[in-house]
């Protein structure tokens, strides 16, 4: 499961992969808003535990599409479609689906570890050429390489929390197919190295119900943004009280219960086993 079937092949075969150039693929990059900062109220574990735990909720959903993961980078999660296997027109429409299903499963998710704290993921969205392959001989891993994979993180990081951010090459492939995606402009956006260009944002397909979450507004992103540690505060503080509460109430009953213990002990007359010997040689219970 680490590696593709073909380049698994190849590699038992003849022990190299011949790179490989793709001429149009879809790629998906998201990330997690805030991480730094849940990290900080976090025990290592915490963030572990946590990122597995989501990160198997995100794989279970690349299971229903025609999709690849590629990797995950600390909180960063990276899919492509249309590679290893070309799929025609169907790399945009997965990715744009799946997207939207994750999308919708992180709108119901509560951390476990910090309970009523909001996950906010940014969701970037790119598709165009690029060539993929093995590189290195320890722990060989499947890379892709060229513009549209830096597109791809573009326009993830120039997005905003709860949405998903598409190039415009991406909304030109899903015009040429039967899915009728619903989409806004955002305007023009500028991606470092590559200048302003339009884009948007995906918001559903007709027909379809998604249960999408509502995102901030950029202005209200900000300032959540900046109360993101106060309101994680607030949760360690509240589940710190709701834990000292249960001790006390734990150390009540128990003192409650030593006390009847206690009393029942010296009210009941204790019970006793009475052995009689007498001349005869027979011993009587």
């Amino acid at each position: 499961m680490l590696l593709p079937g073909p380049v698994v092949r190849s590699l038992k075969e003849t022990g190299r992969v011949e790179p490989e150039l793709f001429e149009e693929v879809t790629i998906y990059f998201s990330d997690i808003v805030g991480f730094t900062t849940l990290c900080h109220y976090s025990t290592p574990m915490e963030v572990v535990d946590m990122l597995n735990d989501i990160y198997k909720n995100f794989d279970s959903i690349l299971d229903h599409h025609d999709v690849y993961k590629v990797e995950t980078i600390g909180d960063a999660y990276m899919v492509a479609s249309g590679l290893p296997n070309r799929n025609g027109d169907r790399h945009a429409v997965d990715i744009a689906h799946m997207a939207l299903d994750i999308l919708s499963f992180v709108g119901t998710y509560q951390l476990e570890h910090l309970p009523g704290i909001p996950l906010w993921i940014r969701i970037g969205v790119h598709s165009g050429p690029c060539a993929a392959g093995v590189v290195g001989n320890k722990m060989p891993r499947y890379c892709l390489f060229g513009d549209t994979v830096n597109t791809a993180s573009r326009m993830e990081s120039t997005g905003l929390p709860l949405r998903i951010h598409v190039s415009k090459s991406t909304i030109n492939i899903l015009k040429r197919t039967n899915c009728q995606f619903e989409y806004e402009q955002r305007g023009e956006t500028y991606l470092k190295g590559k200048g302003k260009e339009i884009t948007y944002w995906l918001t559903g397909v007709t027909g379809q119900k998604y249960n999408l979450p509502t995102p901030p507004t950029a202005e209200n992103f900000q300032r959540l943004q900046q109360d993101l540690a106060e309101m994680i505060q607030a949760s360690l503080a509240k589940r710190a009280a709701c834990t000292e509460g249960f001790e006390k109430r734990k150390t009540l009953s128990t003192k409650i219960r030593r006390r009847e213990t206690s009393s029942s002990t010296q009210s009941d007359p204790p019970d006793y086993f009475h052995l009689a010997v007498t001349d005869n040689p027979s011993t009587y219970l």
